[in-house]
């Protein structure tokens, strides 16, 4: 979905004019954020979706994404890499399972003395993204069918 569209969608359930009026932003440009792009032959103006997205794309920088996850009080899972279409499973299970254990010992650790350091959150949290973009891989590869039975090779 373009950040338009997005917009438009927002503008549905939240009035233009109290976006307006808290963000001090004119009526007018907040109806233009709905609008798709100049360069689309439509009159919209850029809106922040568009700028977060550019900043993403220039800075390579998921922490953008991550930042704006945690003001809808979510959290940002990569997705996983252009996965092959077929995984051996006992090799990605095995992955979840190693990451699972990492973090597990990384809480250990950092709660080994009755006390969570900020540096000791630091790690757990990045433990627990790892893990979490892992498994999101494995479950990727449930939904696409990659583990399945083994087809036959074709018959020439």
């Amino acid at each position: 979905m373009d950040a338009h569209e997005v917009m438009k969608e927002v503008l549905k359930k939240t009035s233009a004019k109290q976006i307006a009026a808290e963000m001090a932003l004119s009526l007018s440009l907040i109806y233009k954020w709905a609008e798709p792009p100049e360069d689309e032959s439509g009159s919209g103006t850029g809106s922040p979706l568009d700028r977060v997205g550019q900043l993403i794309r220039i800075t390579k920088d998921a922490r953008v994404a991550q930042w704006v996850c945690e003001q809808a009080a979510g959290f940002y899972i990569r997705n996983p890499q252009h996965l092959p279409r077929i995984q051996p499973l006992i090799p990605m299970t095995n992955d979840i399972v190693h990451e699972f254990a990492d973090m597990l010992a990384t809480i250990a650790t950092s709660s080994s003395d009755n006390v969570i350091t900020k540096d000791e959150a630091k790690k757990i949290r990045a433990r627990w993204e790892e893990l979490k973009s892992v498994t999101e891989g494995f479950v990727t590869g449930c939904e696409s069918g990659n583990f399945g039975p083994p087809k036959e090779p074709e018959k020439k």
